[in-house]
């Protein structure tokens, strides 16, 4: 099995949207990876993380999926016709788009979303109807040929059951138990409505300057 899988990356991604289903994916026999920005030059994910795109805009191959990372980087890309245009022209031609966490907001901004249901991270799901899409509170929401994931650490998720329809499940099984993958997390704090309200308000303070940015470049 051949398929070619494309990663937007950029200044300010989270690097874990990123880096956990790029994991799954690049484990899988006969993938080939692609890391994909304006140019072939370092940057900085959110975190610090350096990373190193392989490819620019116009010597990206044909792609069987687009993936699109969220992060904090996000919001400068909502109004960024480069990488919306590229969005678009990659879309129309792969087989699967996904996003991860924010990273629909991107596909929203890039016309994606209209009429589908899509997930996106907790903080974030309210913006989705800006884009005519229909927010679903899960872990990973398929609409066709477009898959979602919720924030963060649901990328794994999301390209494990990418993988299963792409190379069946049985493949993804095999990934799965390669990986460990068998969340059993110290806290039951992942989701606003199992976190303390104390947990909830820090929260939501930490993220409260890129919503409030979100917010300006939206209109809202």
């Amino acid at each position: 099995m051949s398929l070619s899988i494309g990663f937007l990356v950029f200044p300010a991604v989270q690097q874990l949207d990123l880096t956990a289903p790029y994991e799954v994916f690049a484990s899988l026999p006969g993938a080939s990876t692609h890391l994909i920005w304006k140019e072939v030059a370092p940057l900085t994910a959110s975190t610090g993380l350096r990373l190193f795109p392989t490819v620019d805009f116009a010597g990206c191959p044909p792609l069987d999926i687009l993936l699109v990372p969220g992060g904090a980087g996000v919001n400068a890309l909502l109004i960024d016709e480069a990488v919306l245009d590229f969005l678009r022209e990659k879309a129309a031609a792969a087989r699967f788009v996904a996003s991860v966490c924010t990273g629909a907001l991107l596909l929203g901004a890039a016309g994606l979303l209209r009429g589908r249901r899509a997930a996106t991270h907790w903080n974030a799901r309210d913006f989705l109807p800006v884009f005519g899409a229909q927010p679903v509170a899960e872990r990973v929401v398929r609409d066709g040929a477009l898959f979602s994931a919720g924030g963060v650490t649901a990328g794994i998720d999301l390209a494990l059951a990418l993988v299963a329809e792409v190379a069946g499940r049985p493949a993804a099984e095999v990934l799965q138990l390669s990986l460990e993958y068998a969340p059993a997390p110290p806290f039951d704090a992942g989701l606003p409505e199992r976190a303390s309200p104390a947990v909830l308000a820090e929260a939501r303070a930490r993220l409260a300057s890129s919503r409030a940015e979100r917010e300006k470049l939206l209109g809202l």
